[in-house]
């Protein structure tokens, strides 16, 4: 069963751990079993379960493949310069082909979510 788990486990190929208050965020390089890399981001958070009096790490974590880094980089930069300015950024005319589209976390939702919901 270790000799499974082994390979499973991806090894970190370059990280960067980044200490931000009370979260930590790790950037981690890894590579698929086809040699290309992929980006883990993972927020970190210490918590105490008061249930048993233990210091526990909450952890949420975000796969970033090579092909969408354009895309998130631009994403990403778009909001940091909404907040620091307060300008919405300048979107040259979307394309058929541009996936970059408003997007409500309520149209992430399946059919079986909904139904789930209605049930």
């Amino acid at each position: 069963m270790e000799e499974f788990d082994n390979k499973e486990r991806r090894e970190d190929i370059f990280s960067r751990a980044i200490r931000a208050g009370k979260r930590t965020y790790f950037f981690d390089v890894k590579a698929t079993r086809a040699d290309e890399y992929y980006l883990t981001i993972t927020e970190s958070k210490r918590r105490f379960n008061n249930e048993h009096g233990k210091f526990y790490y909450e952890k949420h974590k975000l796969f970033l493949y090579k092909e969408d880094f354009d895309k998130f980089s631009q994403g990403l930069k778009d909001v940091i310069d909404f907040i620091e300015t307060g300008k919405e950024p300048v979107i040259e005319e979307k394309t058929k082909n541009d996936e970059h589209a408003d997007i409500e976390f309520d149209d992430l939702t399946s059919d079986t979510d909904t139904k789930e919901d209605t049930d």
